[in-house]
């Protein structure tokens, strides 16, 4: 992930308080709306870690056949990661 845990954590205090002062929501809690924003941004921002993740299995397992035809690890990488992007919908 990009940003640290305590400016995504920044960003959702920030979020919430714009949110409650354009009165666009309202709640009685706060800090468990920050909460569960925090976690969103988390989740969201870090898909692009887990997708990394899963080109390096998939290529790991294809390791000797792109040995042996002599294919390109960052080209693959980089086509691997864009079909996954499109399997998960991500707009990476």
């Amino acid at each position: 992930m990009i940003f640290s845990k305590d400016y995504v954590g920044y960003l959702a205090r920030q979020t919430v308080k714009q949110l409650v002062a354009a009165k666009m929501i309202q709640t009685k809690a706060p800090g468990l709306v920050e909460e569960r924003v925090a976690a969103a941004l988390v989740d969201e921002l870090s898909l692009e870690d887990r997708i990394n993740d899963e080109v390096r299995v998939i290529l790991e397992a294809f390791q000797d056949d792109m040995r042996k035809t002599g294919a390109s690890y960052p080209e693959m990488f980089k086509k691997v990661k864009n079909e996954l992007a499109r399997k998960y919908k991500a707009v990476l």
